[in-house]
């Protein structure tokens, strides 16, 4: 049997802000390595018994060139992106994964991930995985209970049954149980019976694909339109919009896991226990958790100097941060923003998000470094009428072909060979050289070289906005 990861790639982690932004959430950073957390997520499966396809992420427009890119930098590029055109929650986008998994009569054993999530004991992990692995190979359908270490209220739990026959640890999952308070968290975890809900499956796509086509034929009728007018886009499975938009929103658990107990025909509900150093990295508090420390219990990250800190979380982006006599302290720093907080009130950033919303600040959704499909760009300074720009453009990667209607911009090529288009003419520009494109000229910028292409660009006129932009040509689809 074969083991196809479906990794889960939406969300915004607005509790990680400011290094999470709406434009590039959480599993898109670097946080425990320098891997990302979607790169460690597919990684995760690397060694492990049994033949490993390669992933399907299931994620949406926004970042889809920074996960394809990100794929590619771990050797685990893959051409099945698959692209929500609107958030439908787990089940749809499972079932958009299990209707692509099995195309050409294939029924791999999907082993479904979110993207966000750590795990530090790997091989618990993969342990756990492979007895999972075989319970799916017989038509169950799986879940995977974390083993709980305190009375934790931000999680559901999973209430286990008898054990299953022949199996390690597997036992029947008996129930699903809602975040509890306080003080049934705390008899759950004592009973010894409860596990988190970690949203982790496992089962053969053909055993998914009855199960919700028996108990939700709206999701299974509209994924399947959905897929029927599909199109391929180089990486990207770009789902029918209208149809998918029409699917029902739910859970992997409300959709099928919770409802499997009245309906033993459409196979066993099993969970299996990972004691393998799991966290969803909720907020900065559960990321100073999982983290090592030093001495004194810092977690640590960049330019940073500590005197006399306790038991505190302190990343850095850029810029030194240094503290002094603080303890349980989180002090992020971003080269846009910079957020402290008590380490025991780090569930409450999401209020400072809201606020930013609220103010139609846009800090709460982008950084001042914006990734692009060629690249990337660091806005360094802005004023009433110029905005100054550091931009990096990938080998063999281009720009669209557009023009400003209202500003103008200098080009100077700090490292690089850059092949300018500028009106009429086509040119390479070297080190130290420059040109101007006057407001309207039609103009593009692309690197030929085998290393990374640097500018500076000054732009200048009576409006600075990314939606002046009238593209003529764009190599990666783009119409804005």
């Amino acid at each position: 049997m074969t083991l196809q990861p479906v990794i889960l790639s939406g969300g915004s982690g607005t509790r990680l802000w400011p290094a999470s932004r709406e434009t590039y959430p959480k599993q898109l950073l670097p946080l425990t390595c320098n891997e990302s957390l979607l790169q460690i997520t597919a990684l995760r499966l690397e060694g492990f018994a049994a033949e490993v396809a390669k992933p399907i992420v299931v994620t949406n427009e926004d970042y889809r060139f920074i996960i394809a890119e990100q794929m590619r930098q771990v050797g685990l590029g893959t051409d099945r992106i698959v692209l929500e055109p609107v958030g439908r929650n787990t089940a749809p986008a499972m079932q958009l994964a299990a209707l692509l998994a099995g195309q050409e009569g294939a029924d791999p054993v999907l082993l479904v991930m979110p993207a966000d999530h750590i795990v530090t004991d790997l091989a618990a992990f993969q342990a756990a995985l492979a007895e999972g692995f075989a319970q799916a190979g017989q038509g169950a359908l799986v879940t995977f209970g974390v083993v709980p270490d305190r009375a934790e209220t931000g999680y559901g739990y999973l209430r286990r049954g008898e054990p299953v026959a022949g199996a390690t640890h597997a036992c029947a999952l008996a129930a699903f149980v809602e975040k509890p308070d306080a003080e049934r968290a705390a008899h759950y975890v004592a009973s010894g019976e409860y596990f988190w809900n970690a949203g982790i499956f496992m089962m053969k796509a053909s055993v998914w694909r009855r199960a919700i086509e028996a108990l939700c034929p709206g999701i299974a009728a509209a994924c399947a339109q959905a897929m029927e007018g599909a199109a391929r886009d180089a990486d990207f499975v770009r789902v029918a919009k209208d149809a998918f938009a029409a699917c029902p929103s739910d859970s992997i658990d409300y959709a099928v896991m919770e409802k499997l107990g009245d309906h033993p025909e459409l196979g066993r509900a099993v969970v299996v226990p990972m004691n393998v150093g799991w966290s969803d990295v909720g907020a900065w508090d559960a990321l100073w958790q999982v983290c090592a420390k030093d001495a004194s219990g810092n977690v640590t990250r960049g330019e940073v100097m500590l005197e006399d800190t306790v038991d505190s979380l302190v990343f850095s982006h850029g810029r030194l941060v240094a503290t002094v006599g603080v303890r349980d302290l989180v002090v992020v720093e971003t080269p846009d923003a910079i957020m402290v907080a008590d380490k025991s009130r780090a569930q409450d950033v999401k209020k400072i998000v809201g606020r930013l919303k609220a103010e139609g600040k846009s800090l709460a959704a982008s950084h001042r470094k914006v990734y692009r499909p060629w690249g990337w760009y660091d806005s360094i300074d802005t004023g009433g009428r110029f905005q100054v720009k550091r931009i990096v453009v990938n080998p063999g990667a281009k720009l669209s072909l557009q023009m400003h209607h209202h500003r103008a911009e200098h080009w100077v090529v700090v490292s690089g060979t850059a092949e300018v288009t500028n009106g009429d003419r086509v040119m390479l520009l070297s080190e130290n050289q420059s040109t101007y494109i006057p407001l309207g000229t039609t103009h593009r910028l692309a690197n030929p070289g085998k290393v990374p292409l640097e500018i500076i660009e000054v732009q200048s006129g009576a409006y600075l906005g990314e939606d002046d932009i009238v593209r003529f040509e764009d190599t990666y689809g783009r119409s804005t």
